[in-house]
């Protein structure tokens, strides 16, 4: 094992994966831990906290072992956050390798699933721009989405662009989602007082702006009685529009 002192010196690793840290140690192990228990403490605990306030030390706390018990099992804190990252995209659901089910189906399903898992663990999004994204579960996620666009007709030259537009859409819907459910709940309000008290406030301090009385007639048409709603019909006529713009390129490339 890499004593703390080394842990601080040297060039930093690309990636866990990248150097053989994925796979637990064996043997002479303490504290009956394990590389599954720690990583699943450790997501738990970005959930419940945040990535700001994840540290070393709280996790060994939440653990009740010492911090030097953890490091037996990873040599750093980023070790353990990429580690975290990978466990999260084992919750997206996906389509079996032989299934016969409709592309866009498949997109809307896979789209939707990555959107969840933002939304649920907000952290995610930072470490997944920071990271590498080759954890075994984060491959498979991405094979996944290489399937599908392959069956869309689109020309190989234009299947990298599409993967792209769809997932970094669905990336920035996510994240901005995931910060707002956050946010409210720090505030201790539902997203409905949330959103009316922002509104609100917007409109009272921005009133002469013109985009304030162009999105008027925006919002009206945008329909849903709730903040989740609106938010559901503006994910689904979005991804709904990456879709169409698939199926035209796809055609102009025959």
């Amino acid at each position: 094992m890499v004593r703390a002192v080394g842990r601080a010196e040297g060039p930093a690793r690309a990636s866990v994966w990248l150097e053989g840290k994925g796979r637990a140690r064996r043997g002479g192990q303490p504290s009956g831990l394990d590389r599954e228990r720690i990583t699943a403490a450790a997501v738990r605990l970005l959930d419940a906290e945040g990535l700001a306030r994840f540290s070393m030390r709280r996790l060994a706390a939440e653990l009740d072992v010492t911090a030097m018990s953890v490091y037996w099992y990873v040599d750093t804190k980023d070790d353990l956050l990429e580690l975290a990252l990978d466990q999260a995209f084992d919750e997206v659901r996906l389509p079996p390798a032989d299934s016969d089910e409709d592309w866009r189906a498949q997109l809307r399903t896979l789209a939707g699933e990555y959107r969840a898992v933002l939304v649920r663990h907000p952290w995610v999004s930072p470490l997944a721009g920071t990271f590498l994204n080759i954890g075994p579960h984060s491959l498979d996620f991405s094979l996944a989405v290489q399937r599908v666009i392959r069956r869309t007709g689109l020309p190989a030259h234009g299947q990298a662009g599409a993967i792209s537009a769809v997932l970094q859409f669905v990336y920035g819907f996510g994240t901005i989602e995931g910060h707002f459910v956050q946010r409210c709940a720090a505030a201790g309000m539902t997203q409905e007082d949330y959103f009316r008290h922002a509104m609100s406030a917007v409109s009272d301090t921005l009133e002469p702006h013109e985009v304030i009385r162009q999105s008027a007639d925006l919002m009206e048409a945008r329909g849903g009685d709730t903040v989740e709603e609106m938010r559901e019909r503006d994910f689904a006529y979005a991804l709904e529009t990456l879709i169409a713009g698939i199926e035209v390129m796809a055609e102009r490339g025959r």
